[in-house]
């Protein structure tokens, strides 16, 4: 099947602008964007799978931009609920600089900013040359926009669209941009962009969307839709990404297999299969972890994965690295000291237990285990020179409740 048959089937268009883009798309041979304000350093699970469309695009003979907004990530584009908080413009540089690399070391895009047009413009050219194409009424009725009226939408939100809708023109004049991929919330601003260089020249520009990636309950993966998984490992370990993934709903798993990996229709039938006939397996979960963690990181990084997966599993983690540590159990209970514990009250300390009664049964019981090794002696001191690194103990209560003490 072709690049648009593809795409169709894996879930991935939800609007195009003209019905001729199907062939255009099976052909070959245009010039894309696909758009992103730095609103933080780093790009998250959410960008993606949009992003990997535009790899599938690619690799079907077209060729690929990505836009990083310097100028419009000072504006911020129009949430459905509020206006975004303004970032310095310190701190959107140090974003650009971030994504710029991390896109050109994932992806290998050709990577513009848009502040590089916006910066010299003057505010009379900006009405006369762009401002006077757009009218009020047909910005009135865009979704995003509409749905803020009541409660109200600054000017400075409401021109994002018209920055947008530039974009579009000035890559199209001066890169051959003729397709804009995004996101489906994008629509109106895709659609401004085609109507903007229709009526400025005369010339036809197309665009297509893909229906945002979502949990079960509507949710989008994003940084402002609770914790995000970020494509930098220090932000987002490899074992945290694998654990993500492996913990994925069964039934939206077919579809992130489906958004997020280049295996194949036969491939991901034959685990969908498996997913509705043996789901206590997760083949489907584990082919998932495996094809993301080895695009963005490569093989070693998914063995490693795997490998912590399985200490933690089987509750030998007596050879985890600092490191490893620091991946696992990020987020679990943990308290700071910079003296050394013993057992009983550093149980009590860590949360593990509510009295040195109860530690007590916990350690004489065989209960509890200090770096993967169980304690029975009471005596038994938790210190910084027998810690990971010299930084950090874990202790682990029963099956599966496990406690961090850091050592200053």
């Amino acid at each position: 099947m072709g690049i648009y048959e593809e795409l169709e089937w894996r879930g991935l268009i939800k609007d195009i602008s003209s019905p001729e883009l199907k062939d255009k798309l099976n052909n070959g041979g245009m010039t894309f964007y696909i758009g992103t304000d730095p609103t933080g350093d780093s790009l998250h699970i959410g960008h993606f799978s949009s992003f990997l469309i535009s790899k599938r695009l690619k690799d079907a003979g077209h060729y690929p931009i990505l836009l990083v907004g310097g100028g419009t990530g000072l504006i911020g584009d129009p949430k459905p609920t509020a206006e975004r908080p303004m970032i310095t413009y310190e701190q959107v540089n140090h974003n650009f600089e971030c994504l710029k690399a991390q896109a050109e070391r994932i992806f290998g895009f050709e990577v513009v900013n848009n502040y590089d047009w916006y910066k010299d413009m003057n505010f009379i050219d900006y009405l006369r040359d762009y401002g006077k194409y757009f009218n009020i009424n047909y910005m009135l009725n865009k979704d995003v926009v509409r749905r803020r009226l009541d409660e109200g939408i600054t000017y400075c939100e409401f021109s994002y669209m018209i920055m947008q809708a530039m974009d579009f023109y000035v890559l199209h004049q001066n890169k051959g941009v003729n397709l804009q991929v995004a996101g489906q919330d994008q629509w109106g601003n895709i659609t401004a962009g085609i109507e903007l260089t229709r009526k400025k020249s005369g010339e036809e520009l197309y665009g297509i969307t893909m229906p945002l990636l979502t949990k079960s309950d509507g949710t989008k993966f994003g940084k402002s839709e609770g914790k995000a998984i970020w494509l930098d490992r220090e932000k987002t370990s490899p074992y945290e990404m694998y654990q993500f993934f492996l913990n994925s709903e069964d039934s939206k798993v077919i579809d992130y297999l489906k958004f997020l990996t280049f295996l194949s229709k036969e491939e991901i039938e034959e685990l969908e299969e498996s997913n509705r006939n043996e789901p206590h397996l997760r083949k489907a979960h584990k082919a998932l972890a495996r094809e993301v963690i080895t695009f963005l990181h490569g093989k070693e990084a998914y063995d490693e994965a795997l490998e912590i997966s399985e200490m933690l599993f089987s509750g030998h983690i007596e050879n985890l690295t600092y490191e490893q540590v620091k991946a696992c159990f990020n987020g679990v209970e943990s308290i700071d000291t910079d003296e050394d514990l013993q057992i009983l009250n550093a149980l009590v300390k860590a949360g593990a237990a509510s009295s040195n009664r109860e530690a007590r049964q916990f350690v004489k019981g065989g209960s509890v285990l200090v770096n993967g090794v169980k304690i029975t002696d009471e005596k038994f001191l938790v210190s910084k020179k027998n810690a990971y690194g010299h930084k950090a103990t874990v202790i682990r209560r029963g099956k599966k409740k496990y406690f961090v003490i850091n050592h200053k």
